[in-house]
């Protein structure tokens, strides 16, 4: 078993990410097996070395370790740059010039109703890929995002066995409505309720779901624990996964940790730093506490 806590550095660790490391950590040790960190720090506007280092800090005081050299996703671009360079020439994805308010203009169009949301906001209606030509002989463009083309990408990894479903992982935990075993997405399910999600922002050259498929792959993560709130996520990781020709983790989706008025907790909110416990004399077994892992 191999784990990981990935988080990142653009604000002090909370209590909600005291479970998650403490989870991942200690699923690890019981079972004989690895705890990786990895520093995800691809939006580099809002990375700060100091914050980095505060989560090395307040990981060691909790009591854990982890493998040395820390993978940091901002020395690894070129890797994310050839896996887009691969999907581009195959025409999985497109050049997406629609900023937020050109989308909220297109999904509230009269006689259209109410937006759907997915794991990343307003489904994308669909702008570009309806205009775009064939591209697969033109370089990536530097002045656009990329989206992922979901029908496309959904028809080539369904199974037509499965009736067209695509098996998307093996969930250990409990998804937020209380999801577990191997959950089946359909493909009508990505293109309406996920669509076509960005794989590269043009400020980034990259984006959360890619970098965290391909770095999972390569470090060789077997157990991937996380909040409930990426429950939907995962089906586009997975989907990435059969693209890409990578092995799918088992996921364990964990509960969040929330703050008086049922609210997921926020990097914002000191009150319930790590840092802010330990200099009011708290000790890593009163976090345990905390968080409800004693």
């Amino acid at each position: 078993m191999r784990t990981r806590f990935a988080p990142s550095p653009t604000g002090p660790l909370h209590l909600g990410h005291a479970y998650s490391a403490l989870f991942a950590h200690d699923m690890a040790l019981r079972a004989g097996g690895e705890f990786l960190l990895r520093i995800e720090d691809i939006d580099q506007s809002r990375a700060r070395p100091e914050w980095e280092e505060l989560i090395y800090d307040d990981l060691s005081w909790l009591g854990l370790s982890w493998e040395t050299p820390v993978v940091r996703q901002s020395d690894r671009l070129p890797v994310y740059r050839d896996t887009l360079t691969k999907l581009w020439n195959s025409d999985t994805l497109f050049a997406c010039t629609c900023n937020r308010r050109d989308i909220l203009a297109a999904t509230s169009a009269p006689n259209e109703g109410e937006p759907v949301t997915g794991p990343d906001g307003i489904v994308y209606p669909g702008t570009c890929r309806a205009h775009r030509s064939d591209h697969g002989r033109l370089p990536i463009p530097d002045d656009a995002a990329l989206r992922l083309d979901m029908g496309y990408a959904a028809r080539a990894v369904s199974d037509p066995r499965a009736g067209g479903n695509v098996v998307t992982f093996q969930e250990a935990g409990h998804g937020p409505k209380g999801e577990t075993g191997f959950i089946d997405t359909t493909t009508r399910q990505l293109t309406d309720d996920i669509g076509d999600v960005v794989l590269a922002r043009r400020d980034m050259g990259t984006s959360y779901h890619l970098s965290v498929v391909i770095d999972d792959a390569e470090q060789g993560i077997t157990h991937v624990t996380r909040g409930q709130d990426l429950f939907e996520a995962t089906k586009i990781h997975v989907v990435l996964q059969r693209l890409l020709v990578l092995p799918t983790p088992v996921y364990h989706h964990h509960r969040l940790i929330r703050d008086d008025q049922g609210k997921r907790l926020a990097k914002r909110d000191d009150a319930r730093a790590i840092r802010t416990y330990r200099d009011d004399g708290a000790s890593p077994e009163d976090i345990r506490r905390l968080v409800g892992l004693s």
